[in-house]
């Protein structure tokens, strides 16, 4: 591994739970393999494209074969910036908070923007899609405040988790590690959780 990206999903900074686990992960990577390039991409920090009307239009444009409109090339330009950084990366790192039982909205965004035929997948109509974006790995940090495994739904559900590995899998990325600090909010003591977080990360840097 020579670039490791991280998507960091969270705009809290340094109240941020998901942020404060990757900080560790990326601390224990620097001092294990200091050649290591960290690009950190905030998704908060307005670089994400939209995905609007001429970018939808350009991406049927490539289904039919046809001639992208200068709209749509501008708009398809932005697409191709966004995949290549990600696609540059060797290995990844997500932060990710729960949002409404499921992943914060620019998360979604960028997942929206990339995933595009020819790019993240490929399609027949015979045999389905094939995921492009392989021979790599992820590690996925997963918070929630309230959410917990085997809590009563009252406490929630859970289309982050399943959403996000879905999608990860589907693009090409089989390798994928997770890292769960949830509940971290409603519960009496939420230290012991933290802590095995922490120590969850610090090892899976030890294995990137």
């Amino acid at each position: 591994m020579s670039t490791l990206l991280h998507i960091a999903a969270s705009p809290r900074g340094e109240r941020s739970e998901s942020l404060a686990i990757a900080h560790t992960f990326l601390d224990v990577l620097a001092t294990e393999q200091p050649d290591v390039t960290v690009d950190t991409w905030d998704l908060w920090d307005g670089t994400l494209p939209a995905f609007g009307a001429d970018a939808a239009a350009g991406k049927y444009a490539i289904f039919a074969g046809a001639a992208h409109t200068p709209e749509e090339a501008s708009a398809w330009a932005a697409v191709r910036a966004a995949f290549d950084r990600f696609a540059a990366a060797d290995a990844y790192l997500f932060s990710v908070p729960m949002w409404n039982h499921g992943i914060p909205y620019v998360l979604k965004q960028l997942i929206d923007v990339i995933s595009q035929p020819g790019l993240v997948y490929g399609f027949d109509p015979d045999a389905g899609y094939t995921g492009l974006v392989t021979g790599k790995k992820a590690v996925v940090i997963y918070t929630s405040g309230v959410y917990g495994e085997g809590r009563d739904p009252a406490f929630g559900v859970d289309f982050q988790q399943p959403y996000l590995d879905s999608w990860l899998r589907w693009a090409g990325i089989d390798d994928v590690e997770t890292i769960t600090f949830r509940p971290n909010l409603a519960v009496a003591d939420p230290e012991p959780g933290r802590q095995a977080a922490h120590a969850a990360a610090r090892d899976a840097a030890k294995r990137a």
